[in-house]
């Protein structure tokens, strides 16, 4: 049997939401194993002065348990 660990994050990017959601990827493969998939839950963007100025993505990251 396999067991599946599901974590919320939210990437931001200054570059556009692929941006967001690579980076939130590679940071949390820095402390987490066995990253296997990720779903985007919603795509929103900061505005400042009539202009997108950021980009955020959150997302469900799912990942192997130890030992399953």
């Amino acid at each position: 049997m396999t067991v599946q660990k599901v974590v919320e994050l939210v990437g931001e990017s200054p570059d556009g939401w692929k941006d967001a959601i690579e980076q939130a990827v590679a940071k949390a493969s820095e402390t987490i194993r066995n990253i296997n998939g990720v779903e985007v839950k919603n795509l929103s963007a900061v505005v400042r002065d009539g202009k997108v100025a950021g980009y955020k993505a959150d997302l469900h990251l799912s990942f192997k348990v130890d030992g399953s």
